[in-house]
């Protein structure tokens, strides 16, 4: 076997890598036959055979060869008969594709068949006859059939040889398509009278090792005379048919004449045989000498017919014609699309011209009709590239991003330029997968949430939402409370996040009193390699809730003593008797306060301002007033549900001491001889009256020993020590408390001995009183002497002279003692 290998190697733009290798073997090989080593003559590695998934592509010609994997050999398939293969048509080669995968990489392998002489000269029939008059002349000539022989070159038909040779001689002549004329010649006159028939035998041979041949007998009927052979018009006649024409339609008319007359004059038309069996796409009418068409004319497997004809008289002389018919293309053939190999699924972030699929594109048509342009159709990121002559791959044209489109149904539709235009399209599908390129997004660049203080622990505020625009485990999304500190606190004493979900529940129950917002940071994480993260901040605001009641500052409740505002008689409607200061820590509307005067020894006498709290006149005073005013005046807050508090205001209407100090002694005699009445009729039921005395034993001695520890607090002459409580102002700006008010008390060393008190008010006269005191003014007046002295270590303020109107008036700071 004679084999020729030659190797190119052709490098493209393209990532893969294309090469082209020849061979040639001899047809008729053994299934199995080894035709060449192709991946030791593509210098490629078994192993590279064997990952890339190697594989032959044969196109529409049979699977006529196999590719050994193992081994890197291409192996003879299955017989291969040149002459099927390829008819006439030389050189016969098998054109191959050898296609690899990751990376793509095409190889084209041609396999030239080679002829051997496999087939003998064959003729037509087995006899052909002659009727020739004996009055032929010498030279006269007799076209002989042809021999067929498939094979080519040498292989093919080399010669004829007619015996026996005493009447005529074989004479061969060459024409214009490479093939040879074989005619009979007359060399001896004809004889009826010695010789009726004569047969004769031609024999064909072709060249090969060794030849061989075929036979046919001759068998020649000498007539009478005929002495004029026919004689076509023409020695070769032009056609041309259009391919797909219908049956039936004419192609050419032949004629030829003979100067014999009679019936040696009549011609019969007929067609020889030929290197192709025409016989089964045309035929000629024997009078008229009319070609038709019989058969399917196919441009693409015959572009020119030769038709040799034969005219014959009656008489056996004959002459011979040929008839050139060509075919005209018509664009009948759409484009063959042919998928060497394509890609499922790509990655997102694949570079620009990434090979995604390759193709073959054929069209058997000639000329414009076979030329192929092929496109996409749409407008989707990939362009189709020629790489080989009828190869093309198709190759990402820009970046893809599997967010804006995760699939793509590409098609592309291959045309050619006939008039009409044929077309063929084919689609594939293409995945994008996902790549992690997105971080999650949330819908707001900033939460605000709000929760109402004493909140249940928890309890859920409200959810942050985080999207990512990836796909599967690239776009799950966590989230993650970041650490922070809320007034030197770790956030997450205060709030957590549900990692899921998004939900933010309170970690703890929250006062506003406390804190009133606070700001934390949430980063949401998707599951991708490496993750991506984006933060946003949340804000949580508390919202107040009514849960404090009003405080009362002033005027401070005390324990046993009585504070009691100074109203002189001569007071006019609208006088000033004091101020009620509250405040309430809430906020907002829960710290509104508001003043009424729910209960008043005379309620046509005084009132309370809603909003300022102060205790005004609303009439003249007049001396039937009652010098002894007891108020009680209520404070609402504005919540929902309100809290209140109450606080009493005692006021004494009086232009002098003595006449509230007596008034003001018998009320809290009264009132406590009140109190012991209830508390002795309650023990008068339970105890009888033995306990009844001894409870008057018991109050007369409390009330001697407080006497005398009185008195001993006034002939002290230890210094004063001042007390000051704390200030009172309004923190939160509610409103509550617009003013400082400030109140100091004057002790002595003793003062823990003794319940005299010395007290200063910033704008009120204020009178205290002991319930268990008993002074006279005597007892009033020489403590006013005292405070009278210049050096006296009590002086807190000085007393001036009732006006005229008894109105008390303090220079700085007005100081009321009584004991």
């Amino acid at each position: 076997m004679r084999r020729q290998v030659q190797f190119f190697i052709l490098v493209l733009s393209l990532r893969s890598v294309f090469g082209q290798v020849s061979y040639s073997i001899n047809e008729e090989m053994e299934k199995g036959s080894l035709v060449c080593d192709v991946a030791k003559d593509l210098g490629l590695d078994l192993k590279r055979l064997k990952s890339g998934r190697a594989r032959i592509h044969s196109g529409d010609k049979g699977e006529y060869v196999e590719l050994n994997r193992e081994r890197g050999l291409l192996l003879v398939k299955e017989r291969i008969d040149r002459e099927t293969l390829c008819g006439e048509t030389t050189p016969c080669a098998l054109h191959l594709q050898m296609i690899l995968e990751n990376p793509m990489e095409l190889f084209r392998i041609t396999i030239e068949i080679m002829d051997i002489n496999d087939n003998a000269p064959t003729f037509a029939s087995s006899e052909k006859r002659f009727d020739i008059s004996e009055s032929a002349v010498v030279g006269s000539k007799f076209v002989l059939e042809k021999a067929i022989d498939p094979d080519v070159g040498s292989n093919s038909l080399q010669s004829y040889s007619l015996s026996p040779t005493n009447n005529f001689v074989l004479k061969l002549e060459n024409q214009s398509d490479g093939t040879k004329k074989v005619e009979m010649v007359l060399q001896k006159p004809l004889d009826r009278e010695q010789q009726e028939q004569i047969s004769l035998l031609l024999t064909a041979k072709d060249g090969g090792q060794p030849p061989m041949s075929g036979k046919i007998q001759i068998i020649v009927t000498i007539l009478d005379v005929n002495d004029n052979a026919p004689v076509f018009t023409k020695s070769v006649y032009k056609a041309s048919i259009t391919e797909n024409s219908q049956r039936g339609t004419s192609v050419v008319t032949v004629s030829a004449s003979d100067r014999d007359g009679g019936s040696n004059g009549e011609i019969s038309y007929m067609i020889t045989n030929s290197k192709r069996r025409l016989s089964d796409l045309f035929q000629i009418d024997r009078k008229s000498g009319d070609i038709t068409l019989i058969g399917e004319i196919d441009y693409e497997k015959g572009q020119l017919y030769q038709i040799d004809i034969e005219a014959v008289d009656n008489g056996g002389l004959s002459d011979s014609s040929k008839i050139m018919i060509d075919v005209i293309d018509v664009n009948d053939n759409n484009p063959q699309i042919n998928l060497l190999s394509k890609s499922e699924s790509i990655f997102e972030d694949a570079p620009e011209n990434t090979v995604i699929s390759m193709m073959s594109v054929s069209d058997p048509d000639s000329g414009r009709n076979g030329d192929v342009k092929c496109r996409i159709k749409g407008d989707v990121p990939f362009k189709i590239q020629n790489t080989l002559n009828g190869f093309y791959s198709l190759i990402t044209e820009v970046a893809l991003d599997r967010e804006v489109e995760s699939h793509y149904n590409i098609t592309v539709t291959c045309s050619d330029e006939g008039v009409p235009s044929l077309s063929s399209s084919v689609t594939l599908t293409l995945q994008i997968s996902d790549v992690n390129d997105n971080a999650p997004v949330f819908e707001k660049s900033l939460y605000e949430a709000y929760i109402v203080e004493n909140n249940t622990p928890g309890l859920s505020i409200f959810t942050v939402k985080a999207t990512d625009a990836d796909w599967n485990q690239n776009a799950r999304v966590s989230y993650i409370l970041e650490d922070s500190s809320v007034n030197g606190v770790s956030v997450s004493s205060y709030v957590s996040v549900s990692a899921d979900s998004g939900v933010i529940h309170a970690v703890r129950s929250l006062d506003y009193e406390q804190i009133k917002d606070f700001q934390f940071r949430v980063k949401a994480q998707d599951g991708g390699s490496p993750p991506l993260s984006s933060n946003v901040t949340v804000k949580i605001v508390t919202q107040d809730q009514n849960d404090n009641t009003p405080q009362v500052l002033y005027p401070v409740q005390t324990g046993g003593s009585v504070v009691a505002e100074m109203v002189p008689r001569s007071a006019d409607v609208g006088y000033l008797v004091t101020k009620v200061v509250a405040v309430d820590v809430d906020s907002g509307q829960n710290a509104w306060l508001s003043y009424k005067l729910q209960k008043a020894t005379d309620r046509a006498l005084f009132e309370v301002g809603l909003q300022n709290g102060e205790i005004r006149t609303i009439r003249q005073v007049t001396d039937k007033d009652a010098v002894k005013q007891r108020l009680t005046v209520f404070v609402e807050d504005n919540g929902q549900p309100s809290r209140s508090a109450t606080v009493i205001v005692n006021v004494a209407v009086a232009d002098s001491y003595p006449e509230v100090l007596s008034e003001f002694t018998d009320f809290t005699h009264d009132k406590e001889y009140n109190d012991n009445l209830t508390f002795y009729l309650v023990l008068a039921l339970a105890v009888v009256s033995f306990l009844f005395i001894t409870c008057l034993v018991v109050i007369i001695s409390v009330k001697i020993y407080r006497w005398r520890q009185s008195r001993i607090l006034y002939h002290s002459s230890l210094p004063v020590i001042p007390y000051y409580p704390p200030r009172y102002s309004d923190t939160l700006g509610t409103g509550t408390l617009p003013h400082v008010y400030n109140y100091e008390v004057c002790r002595t060393t003793d003062s823990r001995k003794s319940d005299c008190k010395f007290g200063t008010a910033g704008s009120q006269n204020v009178l205290i009183m002991d319930p268990s005191s008993t002074g006279t003014m005597q007892r009033i007046q020489n403590e006013k002497n005292i405070l009278d002295e210049p050096d006296s270590p009590l002086e807190v303020g000085h007393f001036n002279q009732f006006s005229s109107e008894s109105q008390l008036h303090v220079k700085d700071t007005f100081s009321n003692v009584i004991c």
